[in-house]
């Protein structure tokens, strides 16, 4: 057997090590196919306008740089939970402790990371193949809801979860509604996916959520689910390297997707399951999706109110770069936001777990 940290790190460095081998492959396969968009911005905007700010910004890049690069993050995860759970039924010493798929802890992680990987691999393929004929918002998000209801099920039939953890206090009890809660908060999330719109945004973003949940879970003593998120998180990093402006492909549907709905499952694993409180501090530790999901909802609400523009563009960060910062700036901003929050959320969890 070898220690607790050792079992987290060696996941990790793999999933890490496998995405910087990968991705040279995944790019040379996605600029040969001309994977990328064959119109530039997004059309119809959330509020049912168009988006020319956006599309303006947006024009060269996002009809030459490749989509469907979060296939290197899912890829180099389930190849790494692959590799240490075949080797831990082949040798019964060293590689068990390595194994991280656990059914407790890691199966729901897995089975979402794997689920969006495949419905957003599905969008990202029409959109580069029929220009903006991409999966419709109300499908997508129904994709999103039912994976969320089913999680929440399982949760709540399964592993007995009928509660959400506060901090210093009782936990409050939903009993059956923490299904729907479960769907809302995976709706949610999704929702805050859309920060990958700049290069290095999500990547660095998404790295600093996973590696602060894996912190939470490492402390509430959840190794399997710890080594998961950490794998998640240095696969994110792999996929940063080679996102980092200017970036070699995106993130698109199939990253940001499988990203959400694992982060979904993540907070609710590292909840009432551990006497934590992993979805309380869920918007803080993710306060750029947060922030992402909210400034989207306020810009649609004042244009109704209002009939004008509360941000040049939605979500804030393209408003941010709408009125001059350089992308760089943004997303390095981003992720100083992110350390931050992350620090603040990764206390309070650890201060407030109950024994």
């Amino acid at each position: 057997m070898i220690s607790t940290t050792a079992r987290v790190l060696i996941p990790s460095a793999t999933a890490f090590v496998l995405g910087i081998a990968f991705a040279p492959l995944l790019a040379g396969i996605l600029y040969r196919a001309k994977a990328w968009k064959k119109q530039p911005g997004k059309g119809a905007g959330i509020g049912g306008g168009g988006t020319p700010i956006f599309d303006e910004l947006h024009k060269e890049r996002e009809v030459s740089t490749p989509r469907m690069g979060g296939i290197l993050i899912w890829a180099s995860v389930l190849a790494t939970a692959f590799f240490f759970w075949i080797f831990a039924r082949s040798f019964d010493s060293f590689w068990p402790s390595l194994d991280f798929v656990d059914r407790s802890e890691t199966w729901l992680p897995i089975f979402a990371l794997a689920a969006g990987a495949v419905a957003g691999l599905f969008d990202d393929f029409l959109e580069i193949t029929k220009g903006r004929g991409g999966l419709s918002l109300a499908r997508r998000l129904s994709i999103v809801g039912t994976i969320g209801l089913v999680a929440g099920w399982w949760f709540y039939a399964k592993l007995g979860v009928t509660a959400i953890g506060i901090p210093f206090s009782a936990p409050f009890a939903l009993g059956w509604l923490v299904i729907p809660f479960f769907a809302l908060v995976t709706l949610a999330l999704y929702a805050g996916g859309t920060i990958d719109g700049l290069d290095g945004l999500a990547g660095g973003v998404f790295a600093i959520i996973f590696l602060t949940y894996s912190g939470i879970a490492f402390g509430e003593g959840q190794i399997s689910l710890a080594a998961c998120t950490a794998s998640i998180a240095s696969a994110t990093l792999a996929f940063l390297w080679f996102n980092i402006p200017p970036a070699r492909f995106y993130m698109s549907e199939t990253g940001s997707m499988a990203l959400t709905l694992a982060l979904a499952m993540t907070a609710f694993a590292s909840d009432t399951l551990a006497g934590g409180v992993g979805v309380f501090v869920l918007p803080l530790i993710a306060l750029p999706l947060t922030a992402t999901v909210i400034t989207t909802l306020l810009q649609v609400g004042w244009k109704k109110l209002f009939h004008k523009k509360l941000f040049l563009v939605a979500p804030i960060h393209h408003h941010f770069e709408a009125i001059g910062w350089p992308a760089t700036k943004v997303a390095m901003r981003y992720w100083v936001i992110t350390i931050m929050t992350g620090v603040v959320g990764l206390t309070i969890a650890l201060l407030a777990r109950t024994p």
